[in-house]
């Protein structure tokens, strides 16, 4: 079985309104955090900046937690900006659909693929995973790693999933060859 790797390159771009223009894109930038002591209680949130204007936009991760509710580490992460923590609070979907936006990974992933798989024997298994919820069509997928039209996809590969349908999660296929018997060229 082959394996095939899907790839964060970057953090996604937000889809989500800018109240300061008509822009509906923003980003985390360098991912910073705010947070706001108020007595033994605080408050988090995740700074982004919209990509037309400029401006600052608050993503609220937490809102009047006792302190002694943060784990120390976490605590820690949250004051020193760490990358790790941004990038894990932007991909759960519980936060995303609190502030109201969606993930736009156009252009932020990247499909690695073993270069000698034409020398496997026919029918060649695949084993996609998935590093990040990148949500692809799976014929999509298989079309750019094999090179080959959807529709010759479609005629070929068997899939363990829909393969028109979007997924974020590691399925596996299985590419036939071209005719019963022969090898591709």
């Amino acid at each position: 079985m082959l394996p095939w790797v899907v790839r964060r390159t970057r953090l996604p771009l937000l889809s989500l309104r800018c109240v300061g223009c008509p822009s509906e894109s923003a980003t985390t930038g360098e991912g910073r955090f705010r947070v706001n002591a108020n007595g033994k209680l605080l408050d988090v949130w995740l700074l982004v900046r919209c990509v037309s204007c400029d401006r600052t936009i608050k993503l609220t991760v937490h809102e009047r937690a006792p302190v002694r509710s943060f784990d120390p580490a976490e605590l820690h992460g949250y004051g020193v900006n760490d990358p790790g923590l941004v990038a894990s609070r932007l991909l759960d979907p519980l936060f995303a659909r609190r502030n109201r936006f969606t993930l736009d990974w156009t252009g932020a992933w990247r499909l690695d693929t073993p270069s000698p798989w034409l020398d496997e024997p026919w029918p060649v298994r695949v084993e996609v995973v998935f590093e990040d919820p990148v949500p692809v069509r799976p014929e999509r997928l298989i079309a750019r790693g094999l090179g080959l039209s959807r529709n010759e996809v479609l005629r070929r590969v068997k899939c363990d999933v829909p393969p028109r349908r979007t997924t974020n999660t590691g399925f596996t296929f299985t590419v036939m060859a071209t005719d019963p018997g022969s090898q591709p060229r």
